[in-house]
Order: C-alpha cells, then sequence, then structure tokens
C-alpha cells in the first residue's frame, strides 16, 4: 500500500474517496482466451447430439400415435358413412312405400344403398354382417331389407381393423340403426 491508500478493516481499500477491491486470485492453469470465449459462446458436438436424438425419438413417437389415431378416425367415419347409408335406405322405403334393400360385399369391403352409389370401404378393414340366412347370398354378398312401414330383417355390420372394433346394428323391429364402437365399452 502506498501512502494514499488506506485499508478499511473489511479487506477493501480506499484511495482518497474511492474504493479499490482487491483482484480474486488467478487459476494455476491459465486457460487461453480463444478457448474461453469459445466456450461461453455456444453448446458442444455432444449435446447437439443429445438434443437432436431427442428431439428424433419425440418426432417418431407423435408420427405412431398420429398414424394410429388416423387409421382410427378413417374407420369411425367409415362406420358413420355406413349408418347413414342404412338409414336412407329405411327412409326411401318408408318414403316411396316399396321395400328397398342395402346390399354388403363382405369379400370386396364394399356397399351399396338403395338410390345410392357404390362405396368402397377403406383399405385393410375388415368387414362382416350377420344377417337373415335368406338374405345372404353364396358370393359374399349379403343384404338388410326395409319395409314400408320402417322396419326391417334386422342385421348387425362388423367393422374392423387392428384390435379395433365397430358395430353397426339395425334393429329388425323399428329399423333403428345404431353405431357402438367396442373399444369404448371395454
Amino acid at each position: 500500500m502506498n501512502g494514499r491508500e488506506r485499508e478499511t478493516g473489511n479487506g477493501e481499500r480506499r484511495r482518497g474517496s474511492a474504493r479499490v477491491r482487491p483482484c480474486p486470485p488467478r487459476s494455476p492453469f491459465p486457460v487461453p482466451r480463444a478457448q474461453r470465449a469459445a466456450r461461453a459462446r455456444g453448446f458442444t458436438l455432444l449435446e447437439m447430439l443429445a438434443v437432436i436424438l431427442l428431439i428424433g425419438i419425440a418426432a417418431a413417437a407423435m408420427a405412431v400415435s398420429v398414424t394410429r389415431g388416423l387409421a382410427s378416425a378413417r374407420i369411425d367415419a367409415a362406420s358413420g358413412e355406413l349408418a347413414a347409408a342404412l338409414r336412407a335406405t329405411r327412409t326411401q322405403a318408408i318414403v316411396h312405400g316399396a321395400e328397398r334393400s342395402f346390399v354388403l360385399d363382405t369379400r370386396d369391403a364394399r356397399y351399396h344403398a338403395a338410390g345410392g352409389r357404390d362405396v368402397q370401404l377403406p383399405r385393410g378393414m375388415r368387414v362382416g354382417i350377420t344377417s337373415a340366412r335368406m338374405d345372404q347370398g353364396g358370393d359374399g354378398t349379403a343384404r338388410i331389407r326395409f319395409f314400408p312401414d320402417g322396419s326391417s330383417t334386422g342385421g348387425r355390420i362388423t367393422l374392423a381393423s387392428g384390435r379395433r372394433e365397430w358395430h353397426v346394428n339395425v334393429s329388425w323391429l323399428t329399423g333403428a340403426v345404431d353405431v357402438v364402437d367396442m373399444a369404448a365399452r371395454r
């Protein structure tokens, strides 16, 4: 300390009215300035690879989830459209006062409603039908008939994909159509 500096008692020195703080001790292993600047500016390659790996895993998990969800939504929509076609066939029978038939081809996974067009069900979907014996053809087709009073021959159309299954039920007494997602009932 020179004559103009004095110690304050808590490790600080004063030079006139200004405080002078002691410098921290230096490391015994000096780090070059360029290396210190590089560490302070960015990430290491290992850190970047870890982040990229985590992003890849998250993207793969999302892709699987979205794919399953889309397939489920497609089949859910197909069961709704099939139920709408059955209801339209029933309505035509009532309005025209004559029997109308809904025909399902289980081999080609397609159906034809009265007065409508042929509709192909989504690829990969398994379809089955339970209906009156006299309404089942030997060529993989079956039908559900609707009568002028709204009643029908009744039946159940089963749509399946993977482990998911939907039942489209047609009441023989009232001709009412309802869709049941079997996964929701378990």
